[in-house]
C-alpha cells in the first residue's frame, strides 16, 4: 500500500513537474511573441517582404555563379478578409516566438528527460541543447536565405495565362514562408533524430546504409514537398539533407562503438 503511494506521488510530481516545464517555455514564447508583434511592421517589411526583391543575396549568387537571375515580382499585396492581416500577425508572432525560444524550449524538455536516464547517457549526449539548436538554427537560415526564396520567385512568377494576375494576398505569403522556413528548420534535426533512434536500437549505421538509396529518393519526395517543383531548387535543397543522413549515418556508428565499448567494460 505504502509503495503505491510513493509511486502515486513520483507520478504526480512528475506531472507537477512537467507542469512547470511547460509554463516556462509558454512565458518564454509569450514574451518572444510579444516583442514580435510590437515591430511587426519593421519585421514584414526588412525581414518577409525583401523576399521578394530580385536582389535578395540567393539571387545575385545564382545570377553571378550560374547566369539564373531573378525577375521582379509583380504583387498586388493585399488582405481580403476582415481579420486576415490581424489573424496573419498572431501566427507570425507565435511562431517566430517558438523559433527564438526554441534552445529554451529543448532545455526544458531536456531538463525533464535527463533525470530518467543514466550517468553514462547523460555523458554520451553532453551538449545536446547546444548541438539540437545550431542544427535548428542553421536550419532555420537555410530555409530563409535559400528556400522561402526560390518559393517566392518560382511561385510569384508562375501565370497559367498571360491576362492572369497574381494578386497575392499577405496572408497566403507571409504562411508560405513562416511554414516553409519552420519545417526546414525541424528537418535539418535529422541527425538528432538518427541518434535517438540508434540509442533506442530502432536502427543502426547498418541499416541506414543499407536503405541509403531509398532515403534519397526518400529525400527528394521531402524537397518536392518543400519547395517549388522545379528540379534545381530541389537539387539545391536536397544536397544539405543528404550531408545531414550522411553525418546522421556517422553518429549511428559512434553510437554503436560505445555501446560496444560499454558492453567489453561491462
Amino acid at each position: 500500500m505504502e509503495e503505491q503511494e510513493e509511486k502515486n506521488m513520483s507520478f504526480l510530481g512528475h506531472l507537477e513537474e512537467l507542469r512547470w516545464r511547460l509554463v516556462y517555455s509558454t512565458i518564454a514564447v509569450l514574451v518572444f511573441a510579444i516583442v514580435i508583434f510590437v515591430y511587426t511592421e519593421w519585421i514584414t517589411e526588412n525581414i518577409f517582404l525583401e523576399l521578394a526583391n530580385p536582389e535578395f543575396p540567393i539571387f545575385r549568387f545564382f545570377c553571378w555563379a550560374v547566369g539564373l537571375c531573378a525577375t521582379e515580382i509583380k504583387i498586388d499585396w493585399q488582405s481580403v478578409e476582415m481579420m486576415g492581416q490581424f489573424g496573419t500577425n498572431l501566427m507570425m508572432s507565435i511562431v517566430g516566438g517558438i523559433v527564438v525560444a526554441f534552445p529554451w524550449i529543448f532545455y526544458q524538455i531536456w531538463s525533464f528527460v535527463k533525470p530518467g536516464l543514466k550517468q553514462k547517457e547523460v555523458k554520451a549526449v553532453r551538449g545536446i541543447v547546444f548541438f539540437v539548436s545550431v542544427l535548428f538554427f542553421i536550419g532555420i537560415m537555410f530555409g530563409y536565405f535559400v528556400i522561402a526564396p526560390l518559393t517566392v520567385q518560382f511561385f510569384g512568377n508562375w501565370q497559367m495565362a498571360e491576362n492572369i494576375e497574381n494578386n497575392i494576398t499577405i496572408n497566403s505569403y507571409l504562411k508560405t514562408i513562416v511554414s516553409t522556413v519552420f519545417f526546414t528548420g525541424l528537418l535539418f534535426l535529422l541527425p538528432v533524430v538518427i541518434m535517438i533512434f540508434s540509442k533506442l536500437g530502432i536502427i543502426t549505421s547498418a541499416w541506414l546504409k543499407k536503405y541509403r538509396k531509398h532515403s534519397f529518393i526518400a529525400v527528394l519526395i521531402v524537397a518536392a514537398i518543400i519547395t517549388p517543383p522545379d528540379l534545381f531548387t530541389q537539387i539545391v535543397v536536397s544536397i544539405p539533407i543528404v550531408l545531414l543522413y550522411e553525418f546522421g549515418i556517422m553518429i549511428a556508428k559512434r553510437v554503436e562503438k560505445k555501446r560496444y565499448n560499454d558492453s567489453l567494460v561491462g
